[in-house]
């Protein structure tokens, strides 16, 4: 197994430097990870950055609280394609789900959707905010719209990956879906776990270290 092509290497703080994101590009390119995914405003230069590496620019939507209008997510989605973004992770309309607002939901995912076309989508469920019902309910939501991956976490919430939700998400898809952990997975072992439970693609800021073998501190 190759564990780089399952991992996302991650830099989404608000702090982030221009120096962490081309550390963050430069590890990645080495590395041979699946994306690196920034906020939208590093997209630019991470794909100048990634050219030719085979590394793609993953960025984030209406992160992380999911409460933007359905539009601006839509208006974000746009303008990170369009300065090279080849995969959105947008997050859910917490607030909306749990309110049992269905409809406003899957519109929600599907204005995303229907503004990444031909890109890779994956829609941000926070299940530590959510009941396993509420689980279920936000995979299906996101079948329904076209998406291509559930996630896990926006790691900034109460915790981020567990792999009974991994497993949980696993069984709610249809197998053209997968499943992206993310979220305090920081070593070889965690990430191994969720990958055992179904995680076909790992969010983490700990990328190098899991790699090889150690245990990072990182927050993310």
């Amino acid at each position: 197994m190759d564990l780089a092509k399952y991992i996302d290497h991650t830099q989404l703080a608000a702090d982030a430097t221009k120096d962490k994101i081309e550390k963050l590009c430069r590890e990645a390119s080495e590395a041979g990870f699946a994306s690196v995914c920034v906020n939208s405003c590093w997209v630019s230069l991470a794909k100048k950055l990634l050219e030719n590496s085979g590394v793609n620019v993953c960025t984030v939507i209406g992160f992380p609280l999911g409460a933007a209008s359905s539009a601006a997510k839509a208006a974000e989605t746009e303008i990170a394609i369009r300065d090279g973004a080849d995969e959105v992770d947008m997050v859910i309309n917490i607030g909306w789900l749990k309110s049992g607002m269905y409809d406003e939901c899957l519109a929600d995912i599907k204005a995303v959707r229907e503004a990444s076309k031909g890109k890779v989508l994956k829609v941000i469920i926070e299940t530590c905010l959510l009941t396993d019902e509420e689980k279920v309910k936000a995979c299906e939501l996101s079948s329904k719209a076209g998406a291509d991956f559930v996630k896990t976490s926006t790691g900034f919430s109460k915790w981020g990956a567990k792999k009974e939700d991994v497993a949980l998400m696993r069984k709610s898809i249809p197998d053209t879906m997968k499943v992206k952990a993310s979220g305090g997975i920081r070593d070889y072992e965690s990430a191994m776990e969720m990958i055992a439970a179904g995680a076909e693609r790992l969010g983490c800021s700990s990328g190098m270290a899991i790699i090889n073998g150690e245990k990072s501190n990182a927050s993310y």
